[in-house]
């Protein structure tokens, strides 16, 4: 089912293309800051959806008339956004008057726990590692929740025994969010997504994979979603 090793190598990214890229997992694909109060304003290509996990901290708004996201500060912390746009989902994080949380302790962990750990700080690709075992994965994916590393700055080598437990987490989320109806398989490096879902259900799926999956991969989001339901208003 698995080739004996995956690799993924993560290229740089110019922000105009972001959304185009099939990625979905951590890190995140981009850090942006914004102060308490302030605006930001980031120019896409296109957007269909976005989510905030923590709309307290930051607002965020698509104005479709210019192709262009506002990013507004409320307070200072930090939330995750979920873009989606033609079928391709991205993760960004916004900081909010805050400062970089690099993790010392994690990276040192994450270290132990890989023996190949490579991190050259100064380079484009800032992190070369082969994942070889849970132990490994498992302290990657909660490295990768910081901000040392963004997803185009890294070059992950992962075994097929660990894609294997990493399915086997995801499948596990999508259980609970959805009992079933969504099935979750890879085809090479690509994870695809099958199954009837509500709007807030794919939504949480989508949550489900960015938390359990590790590294840059081709999400085929296959969900079916509800048809819309078309009001005629009489007026011609």
């Amino acid at each position: 089912m698995f080739a004996h090793m995956l690799r993924f190598r993560l290229v740089p990214l110019v922000l105009g293309v972001l959304l185009s890229f099939p990625s979905f997992a951590w890190p995140v694909d981009w850090i942006h800051d914004v102060e308490v109060g302030k605006e930001k304003f980031l120019k896409l290509p296109r957007l269909d959806w976005v989510e905030v996990d923590d709309p307290k901290v930051v607002s965020i708004e698509w104005m479709a008339d210019s192709n262009e996201l506002l990013i507004s500060g409320l307070k200072a912390g930090r939330a995750t956004v979920l873009l989606g746009a033609d079928g391709k989902v991205a993760a960004w994080r916004v900081r909010v008057g805050g400062v970089p949380q690099l993790d010392e302790p994690g990276q040192a962990l994450a270290k132990k726990a890989c023996p190949d750990f490579k991190a050259t700080p100064l380079e484009d690709v800032r992190l070369t590692v082969t994942v070889n075992d849970e132990p490994c994965r498992k302290a990657l994916l909660s490295l990768f929740q910081a901000d040392a590393f963004e997803a185009r700055a890294l070059d992950l080598t992962l075994e097929g025994k660990v894609m294997q437990a990493q399915l086997r987490s995801v499948q596990e989320g999508l259980l609970a969010v959805t009992k079933g109806r969504v099935k979750a398989r890879y085809v090479g490096a690509g994870l695809i997504l099958e199954g009837p879902v509500t709007l807030a259900e794919h939504r949480k799926v989508l949550w489900e994979v960015l938390k359990r999956t590790l590294g840059r991969f081709a999400l085929d989001d296959q969900m079916v979603l509800p048809e819309p339901v078309v009001v005629d208003s009489g007026v011609p």
